[in-house]
């Protein structure tokens, strides 16, 4: 997909933003993968999800309460995290890549969503305002089960990775597209894979409780 003329341009753009963002004394947390559901996919003419990154500036501590008044749509996404035990190398095979993976943990991603073209989108940061990241726990199987409550209701996922895909096969396209881009998924990465239901319209007032076992849950308030 990095051969799409629109994919390099962001990408391109997105990593400068990066770049000037870590020079300013920010510390890496990882990668997201986003606008991947099939019907997104369709919309933009894509093939897997996009890529962009997480940053400390935009790390909140679980229970929080974040700011959404000056928000266009703000959003809120029930995610899955993939912690990077190991580099992880561009074409490996399967076997390498899940071999990276050293834990899974509960994440909620929150993002302003908006309009504009792939490049634009990409250039961005995939609509990314903050993120909230559990402990990771290793020896943990891909059987998980959330629980999502929000303005009083109750959703139950019995499989989170129906919307997001198999995380081997997100942290192969992780990896080969940012080596397109000459970056590498390293040790002590983190990847959000994506939100594992319908991503959530989040009012001032309203507040979200996000479960997933067995790995824990993570709690966010709203304020205008």
């Amino acid at each position: 997909m990095h051969e799409d003329p629109r994919v390099a341009r962001g990408m391109e753009r997105q990593l400068e933003q990066r770049r000037r963002i870590l020079d300013t004394g920010a510390r890496p947390i990882g990668w997201k993968l986003g606008v991947g559901t099939p019907a997104a996919m369709e919309q933009h003419g894509t093939s897997a999800p996009l890529v962009g990154f997480l940053t400390d500036r935009g790390l909140r501590e679980p229970g929080s309460e974040i700011g959404i008044g000056t928000w266009g749509k703000p959003t809120a996404e029930p995610e899955v995290a993939v912690h990077i035990a190991s580099d992880v190398p561009a074409g490996g095979d399967r076997d390498a890549v899940a071999a990276a993976i050293g834990g899974l943990g509960v994440a909620i991603e929150l993002v302003d969503v908006g309009g504009g073209e792939l490049e634009e989108i990409l250039a961005g940061n995939l609509f990314h305002r903050h993120v909230l990241l559990g402990p990771a726990a290793a020896g943990v199987g891909e059987e998980l089960r959330g629980e999502i409550r929000h303005a009083d209701e109750v959703v139950v996922v019995d499989d989170p990775w129906t919307l997001v895909g198999d995380p081997v096969d997100a942290l192969a396209h992780l990896a080969s597209h940012l080596a397109a881009f000459g970056t590498q998924v390293r040790a002590g990465d983190v990847m959000i894979t994506g939100s594992i239901v319908p991503a959530l319209a989040v009012s001032p007032g309203e507040r979200l409780a996000y479960r997933l076992e067995p790995l824990g849950e993570l709690t966010v308030g709203f304020v205008a």
